[in-house]
């Protein structure tokens, strides 16, 4: 018998247990997102080799070094708004293989331009596959573990990270700084063959591209019995922008100040987290610490990123905004206070590791807030533009603290500076807040516009 009404796709996933299913998703975007991770940390081990093998300068190694970023925001435009017309699955297998190819290519580069166009290729494949591998997870996802269960995905960037330098200070000498990047293609291309075999496409996008009801009932019922006799299904969703496409969702006037404000939280999240990861080190031994001293303080910053777990866990209960809100304005007393203590190692380790807990938790954060603020029309195009932009952050925070050294600021006037863009992010999630008030629940009025098929 026809069912009587469309089967609610979010209230399934809200009514169930996530089970086995969702946690094979969970997994899959958890290795896409540690691709990223493992990449960031990996080429900076191979820099003194290359440096050593070609003889180069430093400087000319920069651009080579840099590459990534840039593909990295290159990637992320583009791939948002091509998986919201295409779906999730697709580019995210694409950017995986082509993450995969592109390093096993630089792995056998013998010049530097050869280097840099597969560095910046390698980006390009990144950057498509994490806002992606975000979006598709924060679709099967209880809506009351959304924020928690996205943010534990994207604690796969710092474990891939660490994972990233012990394998590449591991195998380098044994093998030289090739044998990184060609370890760093082998994993994708594995798990691009995994994806294409168990990755579904999300259940949202399939609903909102009237896909045949067959298709969204074999993946549905993986998850509830209940959809094995399902006709026609929907999804309760606000209506703003319905029917504009990604783009035209985001930039909308029901989302953009929101979009803008995503942006420059994003953007300052990174601008920290690139000035200090590329400069503590020379910072720190400037003020007469030991280089080994320097580098081992400096590596207590980016360790802190599962904190975001916690963070999922308050944004799943309170207004997610003023919780990152909140951790971008600790996030800058922390980074403040850095620049006070260089007179007691203790303190000053103590110092970084909590300005380096605060920041990655707040930093992390952020897609899962991204994820749950756009429609599914818009999602994949929104979390992927915020990442996108945002890269652009990255890249000014390692000239900001080159810049302020030129001008010959103090160890602490530098660490001011740096801490005043996490009042920023703060400031633009709280005018956030006041111009789209987070609902944590779905309105009747949202709940009569669905989706039907």
């Amino acid at each position: 018998m026809a069912q009587a009404r469309p089967v609610d796709i979010q209230a399934v996933l809200d009514q169930h247990r996530f089970c086995v299913y969702q946690w094979l998703v969970f997994g899959l975007c958890f290795f896409v997102v540690s691709l990223d991770g493992f990449d960031t940390a990996a080429i900076g081990y191979i820099a003194p080799s290359l440096i050593t093998e070609w003889g180069l300068t430093r400087p000319a190694l920069a651009p080579v070094l840099s590459a990534a970023l840039f593909g990295l925001a290159l990637g992320a435009l583009s791939a948002g708004p091509l998986a919201d017309r295409f779906g999730r699955k697709a580019i995210l297998v694409g950017s995986t293989l082509i993450i995969g190819l592109s390093s096993l290519s630089s792995a056998m580069a013998e010049t530097l331009n050869g280097l840099f166009i597969w560095r910046l290729i390698t980006g390009i494949g990144l950057g498509a596959a994490m806002p992606n591998a975000v979006t598709l997870m924060s679709e099967y996802c209880p809506r009351r573990q959304r924020a928690l269960l996205t943010n534990a995905m994207f604690c796969g960037f710092p474990l891939g990270a660490a994972l990233g330098g012990f394998l590449a200070a591991w195998i380098i000498p044994l093998w030289g700084w090739r044998s990184v990047l060609v370890l760093g293609g082998i994993a994708p291309l594995v798990l691009t063959v995994f994806l294409v075999l168990l990755l579904p496409e999300s259940l949202r996008y399939m609903v909102a591209k009237q896909q045949p009801p067959e298709r969204i009932r074999k993946v549905l019922r993986r998850i509830s019995p209940r959809a094995a006799d399902a006709t026609s299904f929907a999804m309760a969703e606000p209506a703003a922008g319905h029917g504009k496409g990604g783009i035209g969702t985001v930039l909308s006037g029901s989302y953009l100040v929101g979009s803008l404000m995503l942006w420059i939280a994003y953007f300052m999240g990174l601008v920290i987290f690139y000035a200090l990861i590329n400069w503590m080190p020379v910072l720190f031994r400037d003020t007469g610490l030991a280089p080994s001293t320097a580098a081992l303080i400096s590596a207590l910053f980016p360790l802190g990123g599962i904190g975001a777990i916690l963070f999922g866990w308050l944004m799943d209960r309170f207004d997610p905004n003023w919780v990152i809100a909140i951790g971008f304005v600790l996030t800058a007393v922390a980074i403040y206070a850095i620049g006070q203590v260089t007179g007691t190692l203790p303190l000053l380790m103590l110092t970084v590791f909590l300005a380096g807990a605060l920041m990655n938790t707040a930093q992390s954060s952020l897609p899962a807030l991204a994820a749950g603020f756009y429609p599914t029309e818009g999602r994949a195009t929104g979390v992927a533009w915020m990442l996108g932009l945002g890269r652009f952050g990255g890249i000014a925070g390692s000239f900001l603290v080159a810049e302020l050294a030129r001008r010959q600021l103090t160890f602490s006037e530098i660490f001011t500076i740096v801490a005043i863009p996490g009042l920023i992010a703060a400031a633009a999630l709280v005018v956030k807040t006041f111009a789209h008030p987070h609902v944590k629940t779905v309105t009747a009025a949202s709940r009569s516009e669905v989706l039907e098929h």
